[in-house]
């Protein structure tokens, strides 16, 4: 008879893990270390689940660096003992972390899922059960000896998605994530209808986890309007070593001369920056346009499909590694972890 498997259920902070007082009526956190007698239903799934809790949880809008590697050494230091990770987090900057943690997590071979809620688990209405429940569950997939997702995911509202391929659309509806350029790999209904063809399959290696970050990097968005003194300002900050430009569209921008020779000199300078376009969907075309062709022959890095969240990610990722600027170009264009096409 097979052993069951092992999920480590991971509490960083965030709305899920809030509960009702019965005496004041307010909101408090929740004590995981009592997950089964608060959450019955878990003891249906064939899982040995064990939990363990940030030491200071804290809501997702103030995270940083630090918890990242606090997150992803907790993973390397229990990555033998388990089966698969199931991270609870606040929804607000989910994206970010997850995946921020898919760059970090080399040669992944066991599923590390993501979920959280939009009301609080002690909430009536909550939809924190469905998204805890189902994530244990898809955590425990198997296929023969080896795990079903071997990668970074991010479970909400019945579907769950490749982490760093999501951003979060709505602050209202129980369908909060979305990833418009890269499709669901389980859907939950009656049955858990895996897309097979979207599968990452590794092989067989050691984890490697990347512990040093480097968030001196800053995202800019192009509007109509946007003067050539705000955008210098922007892009001559102090220590800046990345930047992350959101475009128009197919990845167009403004065509005057101020712009390219503010955009040249940075690049000029060492600073390292990404195309990749501020719609939800679609991807970068450098070129394509005319408002586009300057930025190409300037040396700009095309950021392709990928979300904002993931090329933030990304860059942190890459920065600490100090590569030759064609170098980090060339990787930077490269899928690592199936964030872009």
């Amino acid at each position: 008879m097979s052993q069951p498997t092992k999920i480590l259920l991971i509490y960083t902070g965030g709305t899920i893990g809030m509960i009702k007082d019965p005496v004041t009526n307010s909101l408090k956190a929740f004590n995981f270390d009592q997950l089964l007698s608060n959450i019955p239903e878990l003891k249906l799934l064939s899982h040995k689940i064990n939990t363990l809790s940030f030491k200071n949880p804290k809501d997702s809008s103030d995270f940083n660096c630090e918890d990242y590697i606090n997150l992803a050494t907790i993973i390397e230091a229990n990555y033998e003992n388990y089966d698969g990770f199931v991270v609870l987090h606040g929804s607000d900057t989910m994206s970010y972390t997850a995946s921020a943690i898919s760059f970090m997590l080399e040669n992944l071979t066991k599923p590390v899922i993501f979920t959280g809620s939009q009301l609080p688990i002690g909430d009536l209405r909550t939809d924190a059960k469905e998204n805890l429940i189902t994530s244990i569950q898809i955590a425990g997939l198997r296929k023969g000896s080896k795990s079903l997702i071997q990668e970074v995911g991010l479970y909400f509202e019945y579907k769950l998605y490749r982490a760093n391929r999501t951003t979060k659309i709505n602050a209202e509806h129980f369908e909060a994530f979305s990833s418009l350029n890269f499709p669901a790999i389980i859907e939950s209904g009656v049955n858990l209808n895996i897309n097979h063809s979207s599968l990452i399959q590794q092989k067989p290696k050691q984890l490697k986890v990347h512990k040093k970050l480097d968030n001196n990097i800053i995202i800019i968005k192009v509007f109509p309007g946007l003067n050539e003194a705000t955008f210098n300002h922007l892009v001559n900050t102090p220590n800046i070593k990345g930047i992350i430009l959101e475009t128009f569209g197919s990845g167009n921008t403004k065509t005057e001369d101020w712009f390219l020779k503010v955009i040249k000199k940075a690049i000029d300078n060492g600073i390292h920056v990404v195309n990749i376009t501020q719609c939800s969907g679609g991807s970068v075309e450098m070129g394509k346009y005319a408002t586009s062709k300057h930025l190409l022959e300037a040396g700009l890095i095309d950021g392709k499909d990928m979300t904002t969240e993931a090329a933030v990610g990304k860059m942190m990722f890459l920065l600490p590694k100090k590569l030759d600027k064609n170098v980090f170009k060339t990787i930077f264009e490269t899928s690592l972890r199936g964030e872009m096409k």
